[in-house]
């Protein structure tokens, strides 16, 4: 079946649908709604037997849905009715939400229903973005299945509207935060509205937007002053305890979101530091260690991958026997893109940053004394997907996308992409990957030699199948004759052609890419950080404007995913 995705920008719900679409045999063409004109222009040129716009909130416009059969996906179960529903089902605190396939006609509030999935809502309170790309993403992949098997059905009809409640009207999302509200209040506020835009506050005398907030302890004190810092967050106090705020955004036009403590700055002075905040962990058992990082959206400044790097070497040093290296809701995307642009001299603060990238790179390459597990339950993006391949062992969860290529970024490699990348694919096909620039699901990861297996489940239930993996790979008769190929792997490929060759010569490309900005790293940083959309949809998705001469597609992305 032609079906044409219709959508705001190739993000990571649209590319779950993508990749769901294409695995099933379906021929998939992407068009980003840049204008009524280019998009009605797409419909002509692919003669799509279906028209799906992923991720929708609001109506389609009434010429495509009276041009094409369309369908629109709701982050919303069946009957919902009002705008910002994800953000309502945070902040109310629901147990159960979904996603829902409606046709789209002139009224979306109430049309006929395609077919809808549901799945429980996570215990804790999750920021707007997670839910999103996870739970909401893989939903929708399994939603978009369902209705291009039904649109291939002559006899099918959609289901009568769903009767709801009123139409709920709420505010938009974010708003002014009191720090006087209780703890519970206020993570459930700040997470509604996570990603964009964010809760406005005041802190330290300065107007701000709140991002990424995580229960304190209670203490006493007065709510809205600052308590403690700990690795760029900061320790605030509400009505009845504190939160750990980890990231803000100072002013509305060009600011960027950082590290609290990087945005407040001197405002700190005295503050002094705290536990109970850590973006990197290490638990032991008798046989396996475990260097968690959970860094905000992926993104790993260079500061973040020195006490890395650190927390490897000191697991490193253990006298276990398999090292799991696990990521959080993100794995990782590799350089913190907006520590970059906000930086006084951004191409210094790139350098260091690609250059300590480098470096956690291959200390996991290098860790020849225990068998090395990367644990992928997120999604991860061009130096993320290279880190994870410096395991042994690359497990990722089912739903999890990745993009194994740098073209975007305006970068021509990194993280030892040459020597990772070819050692698991073969140098053909890590070719072909860095050419097309196009996302690779879990499933997929597994059949090209990216990954290794792939473990249903959600994020806990993951994690926990990683864990039993490792302590079978532990305590298998087999360890010690794993671990001695492994080394002389190791010792052959070095002898072969040294680690320290390939940085070189990686380093050496990153300097043209950072200072020489020849491949455009510096307009494809701000396009990210800042969220401008392209000029027109990247000729790599729009397979309809192939050789027809209409509105040419220049390789520009739109969006980080």
């Amino acid at each position: 079946m032609r079906i044409l995705l219709v959508c705001s920008s190739f993000d990571g719900l649209v590319q779950s649908v993508w990749l769901a679409l294409r695995r099933a045999g379906h021929e998939v063409s992407v068009e980003l709604a840049l204008s009524e004109r280019l998009v009605m222009e797409a419909v002509r040129l692919a003669k799509p037997d279906l028209v799906i716009c992923p991720s929708a909130a609001g109506r389609a416009p009434a010429p495509l849905w009276e041009g094409a059969r369309t369908v629109v996906i709701r982050p919303g179960p069946p009957g919902d009715r009002g705008p910002f529903p994800l953000e309502r089902a945070i902040a109310g605190g629901v147990g159960e939400w979904g996603v829902t396939a409606l046709q789209a006609g002139r009224e979306m509030e109430g049309a006929p229903v395609w077919g809808h999935r549901m799945f429980a809502m996570p215990a804790e309170p999750p920021r707007r973005s997670a839910l999103y790309r996870g739970p909401v993403a893989e939903a929708a992949a399994e939603l978009v299945l369902e209705v291009a098997d039904r649109a291939a059905d002559p006899g099918f009809v959609p289901e009568p509207p769903v009767p709801g409640g009123p139409v709920v009207r709420v505010r938009e999302p974010g708003g002014v935060l009191s720090w006087e509200a209780p703890t519970e209040e206020v993570v459930r506020r700040v997470r509604a509205a996570d990603g964009e835009p964010g809760v406005v506050a005041e802190l330290c005398g300065l107007a701000v937007r709140v991002f990424d907030v995580y229960r304190g302890p209670v203490l006493g004190g007065a709510p809205g002053v600052v308590a403690g810092r700990r690795e760029g967050a900061v320790l605030v106090h509400t009505g009845d305890g504190t939160v750990w705020v980890g990231q803000l955004r100072a002013g509305e036009r060009g600011a960027v979101t950082l590290p609290a403590a990087s945005v407040l700055g001197g405002r700190l002075d005295g503050v002094r530091e705290r536990a109970g905040f850590s973006e990197i962990t290490y638990d032991r058992g008798d046989g396996v260690g475990v260097v968690g990082f959970d860094f905000y959206e992926g993104a790993m400044s260079a500061g973040q991958c020195r006490r890395l790097v650190a927390a490897l070497r000191y697991a490193a040093e253990q006298d276990t026997r398999v090292l799991v290296v696990r990521g959080g809701e993100v794995f990782s995307r590799g350089v913190h893109l907006e520590v970059i642009e906000a930086a006084r001299y951004p191409e210094l603060e790139a350098w260091m940053n690609v250059t300590a990238f480098g470096l956690l790179c291959r200390e996991l390459v290098a860790c020849t004394g225990q068998l090395v597990v990367t644990s992928v339950g997120g999604d991860a993006w061009a130096g993320g997907v290279m880190l994870a391949l410096g395991g042994d062992r690359v497990m990722v969860r089912s739903g999890v996308v990745l993009n194994p290529h740098f073209r975007t970024l305006g970068l021509s490699g990194g993280g030892l992409w040459a020597y990772v990348l070819p050692r698991r694919v073969g140098a053909r096909q890590a070719r072909r990957l860095a050419w097309r620039a196009l996302p690779v699901g879990a499933q997929e990861a597994v059949e090209l030699g990216l990954a290794d297996r792939v473990v249903p489940g959600s994020r806990p239930e993951f994690e926990g199948a990683v864990l039993e993996y490792a302590d079978r790979l532990a305590s298998s008769p087999r360890y010690e004759r794993l671990l001695a190929a492994k080394r002389e792997a190791r010792e052959a490929d070095e002898r072969r052609k040294p680690l320290e060759a390939y940085r070189a010569e990686e380093l050496a490309e990153l300097s043209r890419d950072v200072f020489g900005d020849r491949r455009g790293f510096g307009e494809a940083r701000r396009a990210l950080v800042h969220g401008r959309r392209p000029a027109c949809t990247p000729a790599r998705l729009a397979l309809h404007r192939r050789g027809s001469g209409a509105s040419p597609a220049p390789d520009a992305e739109a969006s980080h995913m």
